[in-house]
């Protein structure tokens, strides 16, 4: 068993450059909920530079709130705002011979289609028009990996470093002090029982099942570069980190 670790990147964070070297998927954001298009080649070229996968990040058109406050958009809303993403990242990637691998949505669209089965398929939809190969990231147990299954897509469960979680798996809203792991300590043993034990501690002290195939930290952490470093190391020397991305 290998582990892919992603994060989102190309967002106007500082740490692009310094996070790249630890990671093996990158997620960049395509310009809606942040970044633009040359935010979106230049984090091409470095995920390029250091062999990671690239990805596409697309979120709610919501620069205000970042992409994290939730938005209610009709199923062909949800369809053209993902399809539309994917064109732009495309257009670029392509210009210097570069390919998506895979897709995850952002921030509250991520969190919805997490939960929301309609959304979810109306994503996945979008993904599988634009380009079938192509593999959807997704919370770990929830309606977007099962839409996306439905519909042929390859799925990618993911679970998440830095945030906490909820007793029904899905992850503790920002809004709550709980929400971020700030300590490394608590991030490694957090990772630890989640890739080696199938599992997390949620909030509450209940232990929650979980499927690990690609750890999610934040580029925008006030710990992130610390926290890559500490993980990208960690699960080395566990023998788990893959070499290639699957998808």
């Amino acid at each position: 068993m290998t582990i892919d670790l992603n994060c989102d990147l190309g967002e106007g964070f500082p740490h692009d450059a310094e996070l790249m070297p630890f990671i093996t998927s990158a997620n960049i954001a395509c310009g809606y909920h942040a970044g633009d298009r040359d935010t979106m080649r230049r984090t091409i070229a470095l995920a390029l530079q250091h062999g990671v996968a690239i990805g596409a990040h697309p979120g709610f058109a919501d620069r205000e709130h970042f992409g994290r406050r939730a938005l209610r958009l009709s199923g062909q809303e949800y369809y053209d705002l993902v399809l539309e993403q994917l064109q732009i990242m495309d257009g670029i990637a392509r210009a210097v011979d570069a390919e998506i691998r895979h897709v995850k949505p952002h921030g509250a669209l991520y969190n919805i289609s997490a939960g929301d089965a309609e959304v979810a398929h109306a994503i996945a939809r979008a993904v599988r028009d634009f380009d079938p190969q192509l593999a959807l990231f997704g919370l770990s147990g929830s309606a977007s990996i099962a839409e996306a299954g439905k519909l042929g897509l390859r799925t990618v469960s993911e679970v998440f470093a830095d945030r906490r979680y909820q007793p029904d798996g899905s992850l503790t809203p920002r809004t709550d002090p709980a929400a971020l792991i700030e300590d490394e300590a608590d991030c490694r043993q957090q990772v630890y029982e989640m890739v080696i034990h199938g599992r997390v501690q949620a909030t509450g002290g209940q232990v929650v099942p979980i499927c690990a195939e690609t750890i999610c930290l934040h580029g925008d952490g006030e710990h992130a570069v610390a926290f890559a470093r500490m993980l990208r190391r960690f699960l080395e020397n566990l023998k788990l980190l893959t070499k290639t991305p699957k998808h």
